[in-house]
């Protein structure tokens, strides 16, 4: 197994610390999920959860989003829409693709989630003084903000480029300019760069 090296200095140790005091975050997220398990698998969770973030996404996305074979994808899709928590839609033009949304059981259920973890937060924020509270908050925003950005660079550098056109050098005339009466003396595209696309 290859070993990680992060950047050097000051934020490996600070990275340390975080690591070890997220403990407490996580054990909030951790018991809340537990909460519903004998309602929901995790799997089936975060694919209800994914639904939510993207309402209407086809299978394949799904199973792209939840790392998983299209085959499981499908059958965790089948188990949910039979626990009444996922409804498929099938396309107006195109009857076999399926669009996935979420039921009204669903909603409530993400919503019960939510409300249980808030409430654990809150106890656990009453005992901070407001200063650390505010610096919580804003240290937390920040760290959002740079992982949302590491994950778009990321996405970014897997996206092919369009190749850039080479430049038609036009033939000389004698006085070594490209170009002639009827023609500027600049050199053509040779052709126009496509757009990409990302999902």
């Amino acid at each position: 197994m290859a070993e990680l090296h992060g950047p050097p200095g000051p934020e490996m140790s600070m990275a340390a610390e975080l690591d070890s005091v997220a403990g407490a975050l996580l054990t909030v997220w951790d018991g809340a999920r537990e909460r519903t398990a004998d309602r929901i698998s995790t799997a089936q969770l975060r694919a209800i959860m994914l639904v939510e973030r993207q309402d209407g996404i086809n299978l394949r996305r799904l199973a792209a989003g939840l790392d998983m074979l299209l085959s499981s994808a499908s059958r965790l899709c089948d188990r949910l829409v039979a626990a009444g928590m996922l409804e498929r839609e099938p396309g107006r033009a195109d009857r076999r693709k399926i669009s996935l949304h979420l039921t009204a059981e669903a909603r409530r259920l993400l919503a019960g989630l939510r409300g249980d973890r808030r409430q654990h937060l809150a106890a656990i924020l009453a005992d901070m003084t407001p200063e650390g509270r505010q610096a919580l908050l804003r240290g937390l925003r920040e760290f959002d903000e740079a992982a949302r950005a590491r994950v778009v660079r990321s996405v970014s550098s897997l996206v092919p480029q369009p190749e850039q056109p080479q430049a038609e050098q036009l033939p000389k005339t004698r006085d070594g300019m490209g170009g002639g009466a009827d023609q500027p003396s600049r050199a053509w595209p040779t052709g126009e760069a496509s757009a990409v696309r990302t999902a």
